[in-house]
Protein backbone atom coordinates (compact mmCIF):
# COMPACT_ATOMS: atom_id res chain seq x y z
CA UNK A 1 0.00 0.00 0.00
CA UNK A 2 2.53 2.28 1.01
CA UNK A 3 4.66 1.62 -2.18
CA UNK A 4 1.38 2.78 -4.70
CA UNK A 5 0.87 5.98 -2.33
CA UNK A 6 4.68 6.74 -2.94
CA UNK A 7 3.79 6.75 -6.49
CA UNK A 8 1.40 9.37 -6.71
CA UNK A 9 2.24 12.44 -8.70
CA UNK A 10 3.40 15.06 -5.98
CA UNK A 11 3.34 17.79 -8.66
CA UNK A 12 0.00 17.19 -9.38
CA UNK A 13 -0.91 16.96 -5.73
CA UNK A 14 0.98 19.84 -5.33
CA UNK A 15 -1.48 21.86 -8.06
CA UNK A 16 -4.51 20.10 -5.83
CA UNK A 17 -3.21 22.58 -3.21
CA UNK A 18 -3.00 25.29 -5.15
CA UNK A 19 -6.70 25.11 -6.87
CA UNK A 20 -7.53 24.33 -3.17
CA UNK A 21 -6.23 27.68 -1.65
CA UNK A 22 -7.35 29.50 -5.14
CA UNK A 23 -10.80 28.41 -4.89
CA UNK A 24 -11.10 28.91 -1.17
CA UNK A 25 -9.95 32.30 -1.65
CA UNK A 26 -12.17 33.09 -4.06
CA UNK A 27 -15.19 31.72 -2.52
CA UNK A 28 -14.21 34.06 0.53
CA UNK A 29 -14.86 36.58 -1.57
CA UNK A 30 -17.83 35.63 -3.27
CA UNK A 31 -19.15 35.07 0.19
CA UNK A 32 -18.24 38.41 1.84
CA UNK A 33 -20.50 39.98 -1.14
CA UNK A 34 -23.12 37.54 -0.91
CA UNK A 35 -24.14 36.34 2.87
CA UNK A 36 -25.84 33.00 1.39
CA UNK A 37 -22.59 31.89 0.01
CA UNK A 38 -20.75 33.36 2.91
CA UNK A 39 -19.93 29.52 4.24
CA UNK A 40 -19.01 28.43 0.81
CA UNK A 41 -15.13 28.09 0.75
CA UNK A 42 -15.62 26.39 4.41
CA UNK A 43 -17.58 23.89 2.62
CA UNK A 44 -15.43 23.65 -0.08
CA UNK A 45 -12.35 22.86 2.11
CA UNK A 46 -14.50 20.06 3.79
CA UNK A 47 -15.28 18.70 0.34
CA UNK A 48 -11.31 19.32 -1.17
CA UNK A 49 -10.33 17.09 2.33
CA UNK A 50 -12.82 14.25 1.67
CA UNK A 51 -11.68 14.41 -1.91
CA UNK A 52 -8.26 13.83 -1.21
CA UNK A 53 -9.05 11.07 1.00
CA UNK A 54 -11.52 9.37 -2.63
CA UNK A 55 -8.18 10.51 -4.27
CA UNK A 56 -6.27 8.00 -1.77
CA UNK A 57 -8.67 4.79 -1.64
CA UNK A 58 -8.86 5.22 -6.13
CA UNK A 59 -5.23 5.13 -5.87
CA UNK A 60 -5.07 2.17 -4.25
CA UNK A 61 -7.19 0.13 -6.00
CA UNK A 62 -6.19 -1.81 -9.70
CA UNK A 63 -7.39 0.66 -12.04
CA UNK A 64 -8.06 -2.96 -14.37
CA UNK A 65 -10.56 -3.87 -11.83
CA UNK A 66 -12.15 -1.48 -12.58
CA UNK A 67 -12.11 -2.01 -16.21
CA UNK A 68 -13.02 -5.42 -16.00
CA UNK A 69 -16.63 -4.24 -14.25
CA UNK A 70 -16.94 -1.59 -16.57
CA UNK A 71 -20.57 -2.76 -17.45
CA UNK A 72 -21.82 -3.08 -14.23
CA UNK A 73 -20.61 0.58 -13.11
CA UNK A 74 -22.14 1.79 -16.88
CA UNK A 75 -25.60 0.39 -15.83
CA UNK A 76 -25.91 2.00 -12.00
CA UNK A 77 -24.64 5.39 -14.33
CA UNK A 78 -27.15 4.98 -16.37
CA UNK A 79 -30.17 3.83 -13.80
CA UNK A 80 -29.27 6.90 -11.98
CA UNK A 81 -29.97 9.49 -14.92
CA UNK A 82 -32.98 7.44 -15.33
CA UNK A 83 -33.80 7.67 -11.58
CA UNK A 84 -33.22 11.42 -11.76
CA UNK A 85 -35.68 12.22 -14.21
CA UNK A 86 -38.72 10.92 -12.24
CA UNK A 87 -37.36 11.73 -8.75
CA UNK A 88 -35.32 14.75 -8.98
CA UNK A 89 -34.83 18.17 -8.34
CA UNK A 90 -35.06 20.82 -10.99
CA UNK A 91 -31.85 23.60 -10.26
CA UNK A 92 -31.96 26.04 -12.82
CA UNK A 93 -34.24 24.66 -14.95
CA UNK A 94 -32.89 21.02 -14.96
CA UNK A 95 -33.88 18.31 -13.04
CA UNK A 96 -30.56 16.52 -12.31
CA UNK A 97 -30.04 16.49 -8.47
CA UNK A 98 -30.71 14.10 -6.10
CA UNK A 99 -31.51 16.59 -3.02
CA UNK A 100 -29.84 14.44 -0.09
CA UNK A 101 -29.89 17.46 2.65
CA UNK A 102 -31.34 21.30 2.57
CA UNK A 103 -27.91 21.90 1.84
CA UNK A 104 -26.28 18.36 -0.09
CA UNK A 105 -27.19 17.25 -3.34
CA UNK A 106 -25.71 14.70 -5.85
CA UNK A 107 -25.65 15.11 -9.64
CA UNK A 108 -25.28 11.72 -11.48
CA UNK A 109 -24.31 13.89 -14.92
CA UNK A 110 -20.96 14.79 -13.27
CA UNK A 111 -20.43 10.96 -12.28
CA UNK A 112 -21.38 9.86 -15.53
CA UNK A 113 -18.22 11.38 -16.95
CA UNK A 114 -15.82 8.91 -15.17
CA UNK A 115 -18.27 6.32 -16.30
CA UNK A 116 -18.38 7.30 -19.85
CA UNK A 117 -14.33 7.56 -20.03
CA UNK A 118 -14.11 3.75 -18.32
CA UNK A 119 -16.53 2.28 -20.67
CA UNK A 120 -15.08 3.97 -23.75
CA UNK A 121 -11.56 2.83 -22.74
CA UNK A 122 -12.20 -0.58 -22.27
CA UNK A 123 -14.24 -0.73 -25.46
CA UNK A 124 -11.09 0.77 -27.67
CA UNK A 125 -8.72 -1.28 -25.48
CA UNK A 126 -9.97 -4.59 -27.27
CA UNK A 127 -7.94 -3.62 -30.26
CA UNK A 128 -4.75 -3.17 -28.84
CA UNK A 129 -3.84 -0.81 -31.04
CA UNK A 130 -5.35 -1.36 -34.21
CA UNK A 131 -7.24 0.49 -36.33
CA UNK A 132 -10.52 0.94 -34.93
CA UNK A 133 -13.37 -0.76 -37.48
CA UNK A 134 -16.90 1.09 -37.77
CA UNK A 135 -18.89 -1.76 -37.03
CA UNK A 136 -17.03 -3.66 -34.78
CA UNK A 137 -15.90 -0.41 -32.68
CA UNK A 138 -17.11 2.91 -33.44
CA UNK A 139 -20.89 2.42 -33.62
CA UNK A 140 -20.76 0.25 -30.38
CA UNK A 141 -18.48 3.21 -28.83
CA UNK A 142 -21.35 5.97 -29.88
CA UNK A 143 -24.18 3.57 -28.62
CA UNK A 144 -22.66 3.54 -25.17
CA UNK A 145 -21.95 7.11 -24.98
CA UNK A 146 -25.14 8.29 -26.55
CA UNK A 147 -27.65 6.95 -24.12
CA UNK A 148 -26.21 9.08 -21.45
CA UNK A 149 -25.92 11.84 -23.90
CA UNK A 150 -29.69 11.73 -24.08
CA UNK A 151 -30.53 10.89 -21.34
CA UNK A 152 -28.97 13.97 -19.66
CA UNK A 153 -30.01 16.25 -22.70
CA UNK A 154 -33.61 16.02 -22.16
CA UNK A 155 -33.14 16.96 -18.30
CA UNK A 156 -32.13 19.18 -19.72
CA UNK A 157 -28.66 19.73 -19.56
CA UNK A 158 -26.93 20.92 -22.55
CA UNK A 159 -23.37 21.63 -21.07
CA UNK A 160 -22.56 18.23 -19.37
CA UNK A 161 -24.17 16.27 -22.33
CA UNK A 162 -21.55 18.20 -24.59
CA UNK A 163 -18.58 17.44 -22.21
CA UNK A 164 -19.63 13.60 -22.79
CA UNK A 165 -18.98 13.78 -26.51
CA UNK A 166 -15.70 15.84 -26.07
CA UNK A 167 -14.26 12.97 -24.49
CA UNK A 168 -14.82 10.41 -26.75
CA UNK A 169 -13.95 12.37 -29.55
CA UNK A 170 -10.55 13.27 -27.40
CA UNK A 171 -10.13 9.45 -26.79
CA UNK A 172 -10.97 8.42 -30.35
CA UNK A 173 -7.77 10.71 -31.41
CA UNK A 174 -5.58 8.81 -29.99
CA UNK A 175 -7.46 5.80 -30.74
CA UNK A 176 -6.08 4.70 -33.81
CA UNK A 177 -9.05 6.03 -36.00
CA UNK A 178 -8.24 5.73 -39.35
CA UNK A 179 -7.44 9.23 -41.54
CA UNK A 180 -10.70 8.78 -43.88
CA UNK A 181 -13.15 8.32 -40.56
CA UNK A 182 -11.63 11.51 -39.40
CA UNK A 183 -12.18 13.37 -42.58
CA UNK A 184 -15.49 12.16 -42.92
CA UNK A 185 -16.09 13.11 -39.41
CA UNK A 186 -14.51 16.56 -39.81
CA UNK A 187 -16.83 17.14 -42.60
CA UNK A 188 -20.21 16.25 -41.11
CA UNK A 189 -19.63 18.15 -38.02
CA UNK A 190 -18.71 21.22 -40.09
CA UNK A 191 -21.79 20.36 -42.48
CA UNK A 192 -24.17 20.44 -39.03
CA UNK A 193 -22.94 23.47 -37.61
CA UNK A 194 -23.12 25.11 -40.93
CA UNK A 195 -26.33 23.52 -41.88
CA UNK A 196 -28.00 24.60 -38.01
CA UNK A 197 -26.37 28.06 -37.56
CA UNK A 198 -28.18 28.39 -41.42
CA UNK A 199 -31.33 27.10 -39.82
CA UNK A 200 -31.33 28.82 -37.03
CA UNK A 201 -31.37 32.19 -38.20
CA UNK A 202 -33.58 31.44 -40.88
CA UNK A 203 -36.56 30.23 -38.73
CA UNK A 204 -35.50 32.06 -35.36
CA UNK A 205 -38.74 32.96 -34.64
CA UNK A 206 -40.70 29.83 -35.15
CA UNK A 207 -37.61 28.02 -32.91
CA UNK A 208 -37.77 30.60 -29.76
CA UNK A 209 -41.94 29.75 -30.16
CA UNK A 210 -40.98 26.15 -29.78
CA UNK A 211 -38.56 26.40 -27.14
CA UNK A 212 -40.95 28.41 -25.00
CA UNK A 213 -43.24 25.77 -25.49
CA UNK A 214 -41.19 23.12 -24.49
CA UNK A 215 -39.60 24.98 -21.09
CA UNK A 216 -36.50 24.97 -22.79
CA UNK A 217 -36.06 28.65 -23.29
CA UNK A 218 -32.92 28.87 -21.34
CA UNK A 219 -31.14 27.04 -24.31
CA UNK A 220 -32.58 29.36 -27.67
CA UNK A 221 -31.56 32.53 -25.35
CA UNK A 222 -28.20 30.90 -24.72
CA UNK A 223 -27.32 29.96 -28.75
CA UNK A 224 -28.76 33.38 -30.03
CA UNK A 225 -27.16 35.52 -27.56
CA UNK A 226 -23.86 34.03 -29.59
CA UNK A 227 -24.69 33.28 -32.64
CA UNK A 228 -26.61 36.56 -33.13
CA UNK A 229 -25.87 38.95 -30.26
CA UNK A 230 -27.59 41.82 -31.74
CA UNK A 231 -30.81 40.41 -31.81
CA UNK A 232 -30.62 38.82 -28.28
CA UNK A 233 -32.85 40.60 -25.68
CA UNK A 234 -31.22 42.73 -22.84
CA UNK A 235 -31.88 39.57 -20.16
CA UNK A 236 -30.22 37.09 -23.01
CA UNK A 237 -27.22 39.11 -23.39
CA UNK A 238 -27.20 40.19 -19.21
CA UNK A 239 -24.68 37.59 -17.85
CA UNK A 240 -22.38 37.52 -20.71
CA UNK A 241 -22.19 41.09 -21.19
CA UNK A 242 -21.54 42.30 -17.28
CA UNK A 243 -18.92 38.82 -17.22
CA UNK A 244 -16.79 40.58 -19.88
CA UNK A 245 -17.02 44.17 -18.19
CA UNK A 246 -15.93 42.52 -14.95
CA UNK A 247 -12.89 40.58 -16.41
CA UNK A 248 -12.08 43.67 -18.36
CA UNK A 249 -12.12 46.02 -15.70
CA UNK A 250 -9.67 43.73 -14.02
CA UNK A 251 -6.60 44.96 -16.03
CA UNK A 252 -3.34 43.72 -15.28
CA UNK A 253 -3.46 43.81 -11.48
CA UNK A 254 -7.13 43.98 -10.49
CA UNK A 255 -8.97 45.86 -8.18
CA UNK A 256 -7.83 43.76 -5.13
CA UNK A 257 -8.89 40.80 -3.11
CA UNK A 258 -12.63 41.97 -1.74
CA UNK A 259 -12.96 44.81 -3.96
CA UNK A 260 -14.78 43.47 -7.08
CA UNK A 261 -17.33 46.30 -8.02
CA UNK A 262 -19.36 43.79 -9.79
CA UNK A 263 -18.71 40.80 -7.96
CA UNK A 264 -19.82 43.55 -5.07
CA UNK A 265 -23.08 45.09 -6.51
CA UNK A 266 -24.09 41.59 -7.86
CA UNK A 267 -24.41 42.04 -11.18
CA UNK A 268 -22.61 38.74 -12.77
CA UNK A 269 -24.74 35.91 -11.71
CA UNK A 270 -23.44 32.90 -10.50
CA UNK A 271 -20.05 34.06 -9.39
CA UNK A 272 -19.54 30.87 -6.96
CA UNK A 273 -19.86 28.20 -9.99
CA UNK A 274 -19.92 29.27 -13.45
CA UNK A 275 -18.91 32.60 -13.11
CA UNK A 276 -16.25 32.52 -10.63
CA UNK A 277 -13.64 33.10 -13.11
CA UNK A 278 -15.13 36.90 -13.11
CA UNK A 279 -13.74 37.22 -9.63
CA UNK A 280 -10.69 36.24 -10.11
CA UNK A 281 -10.28 38.42 -13.38
CA UNK A 282 -11.50 41.60 -12.04
CA UNK A 283 -9.75 41.29 -8.27
CA UNK A 284 -6.63 39.90 -9.42
CA UNK A 285 -6.20 40.93 -13.02
CA UNK A 286 -4.70 39.02 -16.12
CA UNK A 287 -1.91 38.37 -13.82
CA UNK A 288 -4.08 36.61 -11.74
CA UNK A 289 -5.64 34.81 -14.64
CA UNK A 290 -2.48 33.81 -16.30
CA UNK A 291 -1.40 31.82 -13.16
CA UNK A 292 -4.34 30.14 -13.03
CA UNK A 293 -4.31 28.91 -16.44
CA UNK A 294 -0.76 28.08 -16.17
CA UNK A 295 -1.73 25.85 -12.91
CA UNK A 296 -4.04 23.95 -15.28
CA UNK A 297 -1.67 23.76 -17.99
CA UNK A 298 1.05 22.31 -15.40
CA UNK A 299 -1.89 19.63 -14.69
CA UNK A 300 -2.84 18.81 -18.56
CA UNK A 301 1.02 18.39 -19.04
CA UNK A 302 1.76 16.50 -15.87
CA UNK A 303 -0.92 14.04 -17.01
CA UNK A 304 -0.03 13.50 -20.28
CA UNK A 305 3.27 12.49 -19.57
CA UNK A 306 1.72 9.82 -17.38
CA UNK A 307 -0.33 8.73 -20.14
CA UNK A 308 2.98 8.14 -21.97
CA UNK A 309 4.27 5.88 -19.39
CA UNK A 310 1.34 3.64 -19.78
CA UNK A 311 2.17 0.36 -20.99
CA UNK A 312 -1.26 -0.42 -20.99
CA UNK A 313 -3.15 1.43 -23.44
CA UNK A 314 -6.47 1.17 -21.84
CA UNK A 315 -4.85 3.55 -18.96
CA UNK A 316 -3.49 5.93 -21.97
CA UNK A 317 -7.24 6.22 -23.01
CA UNK A 318 -8.37 6.76 -19.85
CA UNK A 319 -5.95 9.26 -19.24
CA UNK A 320 -6.32 11.24 -22.41
CA UNK A 321 -10.51 11.03 -21.14
CA UNK A 322 -9.64 12.77 -18.27
CA UNK A 323 -7.66 15.61 -19.88
CA UNK A 324 -10.35 15.91 -22.73
CA UNK A 325 -12.74 16.37 -20.15
CA UNK A 326 -10.73 19.23 -18.10
CA UNK A 327 -9.42 21.16 -21.25
CA UNK A 328 -13.08 21.77 -22.95
CA UNK A 329 -14.21 23.00 -18.89
CA UNK A 330 -11.41 25.14 -18.64
CA UNK A 331 -11.75 26.57 -22.39
CA UNK A 332 -15.76 26.90 -22.55
CA UNK A 333 -15.72 28.32 -18.81
CA UNK A 334 -13.12 31.02 -19.32
CA UNK A 335 -14.10 31.12 -22.91
CA UNK A 336 -17.82 32.28 -22.28
CA UNK A 337 -16.82 34.62 -19.64
CA UNK A 338 -14.72 36.61 -22.08
CA UNK A 339 -17.54 36.11 -24.86
CA UNK A 340 -15.86 33.66 -27.36
CA UNK A 341 -17.96 30.80 -25.95
CA UNK A 342 -21.53 30.61 -25.49
CA UNK A 343 -22.97 30.52 -21.94
CA UNK A 344 -24.03 26.59 -20.79
CA UNK A 345 -23.56 26.24 -16.80
CA UNK A 346 -20.03 24.61 -17.16
CA UNK A 347 -17.99 25.19 -14.16
CA UNK A 348 -14.78 25.69 -13.23
CA UNK A 349 -12.03 22.51 -12.64
CA UNK A 350 -11.29 22.38 -9.33
CA UNK A 351 -11.98 25.77 -8.43
CA UNK A 352 -15.99 26.54 -8.78
CA UNK A 353 -17.96 25.80 -5.94
CA UNK A 354 -19.56 21.94 -6.07
CA UNK A 355 -19.17 19.15 -3.89
CA UNK A 356 -20.56 16.61 -6.62
CA UNK A 357 -18.27 18.43 -8.82
CA UNK A 358 -15.27 18.26 -7.13
CA UNK A 359 -15.36 14.99 -5.84
CA UNK A 360 -15.88 13.52 -8.95
CA UNK A 361 -12.64 15.00 -10.10
CA UNK A 362 -10.59 13.92 -7.18
CA UNK A 363 -11.71 10.52 -8.12
CA UNK A 364 -10.41 11.16 -11.59
CA UNK A 365 -6.77 12.26 -10.82
CA UNK A 366 -6.97 9.09 -8.11
CA UNK A 367 -7.65 7.08 -11.11
CA UNK A 368 -5.12 8.51 -12.98
CA UNK A 369 -2.56 8.05 -10.01
CA UNK A 370 -3.80 4.30 -9.60
CA UNK A 371 -2.88 3.98 -13.73
CA UNK A 372 0.36 5.52 -13.11
CA UNK A 373 0.91 3.05 -9.42
CA UNK A 374 0.19 -0.17 -11.41
CA UNK A 375 2.30 0.02 -14.56
CA UNK A 376 4.95 -1.94 -13.11
CA UNK A 377 2.90 -4.88 -12.45
CA UNK A 378 1.12 -4.62 -15.68
CA UNK A 379 5.00 -4.80 -17.36
CA UNK A 380 5.79 -7.64 -15.21
CA UNK A 381 2.51 -9.81 -16.01
CA UNK A 382 2.60 -8.96 -19.76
Amino acid sequence: MINKLKKMDVGILTLLVCFMAISAVLLYSVGDADPDYASAYKKTLVFYALGFGVLIVMTLIDYRIILKFWIYIYAVGVILLVAVQFFGSTVNGATGWFKITESLSFQPAEAVKMVVIISVAFMMGRRQGEKLQVLKDLIPIAAVAGLPFLLVVTQPDLGNAIIYLVIVLGMLWIGNVKYTHVLIGLVVVVGSLTLFVTLFKTYNVEIKEYAKQHDVSHWYQRINTYIDPESADKNARYQSQNARIAVGSGGLTGDGFLEGDSKNRGVVPYTYSDSIFTVIGEEFGFQGSAVLLLLYFLLIYRMIMIAFQCFDLRGSFIIIGVVSMYVFQVFQNVGMMIGIMPITGITLPFVSYGGTSLLLNMMCIGLVFSIKAHQERYQLEN
